[in-house]
């Protein structure tokens, strides 16, 4: 029996493609389906420099709140295996002062933009989406809810139903109504799929899933939390399974609902295994810190990873992983390698995937 072989290609010098990218979430439509991860990349400012950013999907910003933020004391940031802590405490300049800077220049640069904000009371998300009612370069608005409920003992808002639609709810009412509301929903829950229906159910148009996984990290020469916070968001390759089976449990229950997948994705293999999921786009969030060019890089790996697959457009990739063993594949080129002659998997994996 001849073994798999996963080969990473970097430098993969064959044309691209002539692969259909186009991505939609809930009416937001974009040329190809990468996006930056919020609080990743900032607002795209720095990025610009490694590759042209208006060339992916969308910039998805950092997380802004209603007023100016220092975050929390250092050390806020600690290496893990596969993956990385951070516990940053919701750094920013404020929504007016975001505006008027990072917004306007998002604008002026032409890039396409989710604008990510965060709050600890239902009335201050209402606010923030208020303020971004007014002013244009908003394409869709993604509601971090893994925040603190100030008003609730600091119960976070994604981990209970109720708060959490309460805030969709909110915020749905205070946006144009042609702006999509996707609400960012935290792994750190029993059933992700029982939140995802309330906040559907409230209004949301489509869902960022995941957000960072509760972590912690103990330096064993201090022998105290490596954090000052304690604990922090984990994120990186260590998580990409546990986001991979969130997109997939809640695509399944929910498949009519837009998902931007994110989680550790490193590579244009690892964003179709969300886009294979149910995914309709995919947010590259941690890796950039070590390769700034990652997007562009991972748009190109997918569009040479769908086409090496039979697959002519991102549409029918999207939960392709779903389909029945009884049912007829949903693509004729894939059907002819799923049905026909047997499959080299050696040469198909040594030509198209990349991580």
């Amino acid at each position: 029996m001849t073994r798999m072989r996963l080969t990473t290609r970097r430098d993969d010098e064959r044309p691209l493609p002539d692969i259909d990218l186009t991505a939609d979430l809930a009416g937001f439509t974009m040329p190809n389906p990468i996006l930056t991860a919020s609080g990743c990349a900032a607002a795209g400012r720095e990025l610009d420099q490694f590759f042209d950013i208006t060339t992916i999907g969308a910039i998805v910003t950092k997380s802004v709140m209603q007023r100016p933020r220092s975050g929390r004391p250092t050390p806020r940031m600690a290496e893990t295996p596969s993956g990385m802590l951070n516990s940053i405490g919701l750094q920013g300049p404020g929504i007016d002062a975001f505006i008027e800077k990072d917004l306007a220049w998002l604008r002026e640069r032409g890039a396409r933009t989710i604008v990510s904000i965060a709050g600890g009371s239902v009335e201050e998300y209402a606010r923030l989406a208020t303020k971004l009612r007014l002013v244009e370069g908003v394409g869709a608005i993604e509601v971090n809810i893994s925040c603190p409920n100030v008003e609730s003992r600091g119960q976070v808002f994604a981990c209970d139903p109720i708060a959490a639609s309460e805030v969709i709810s909110a915020v749905r009412r205070s946006t144009a109504p042609g702006i999509p509301v996707l609400a960012k929903l935290s792994p750190d829950v029993t059933d992700i799929v029982a939140i995802a229906e309330a906040v559907v159910s409230a209004g949301a148009d489509g869902l960022s899933m995941i957000n960072t996984l509760l972590g912690m990290v103990i330096d064993i020469d201090t022998m105290r939390p490596a954090l000052a916070g304690i604990t922090g968001g984990l994120s990186g390759p260590a998580v990409r399974p546990v986001a991979v089976r969130c997109v997939w449990q809640v695509h399944q229950a929910m498949p009519e609902v837009p998902i931007l997948g994110m989680g550790g994705i490193r590579s244009g293999a690892d964003a179709l295994e969300f886009i294979l999921a149910g995914a309709s786009a995919v947010s590259v969030g941690t890796t950039v810190f070590h390769d700034p060019t990652a997007p562009a890089r991972i748009r190109d790996e997918l569009a040479r990873a769908l086409a090496d697959r039979g697959f002519t457009s991102l549409q029918q990739a999207v939960g392709y992983a779903h389909r029945g063993e009884d049912l007829e594949p949903a693509h004729a080129g894939v059907a002819e390698d799923l049905l026909g002659d047997p499959v080299d998997l050696d040469a198909v994996f040594d030509a198209g995937a990349e991580g």
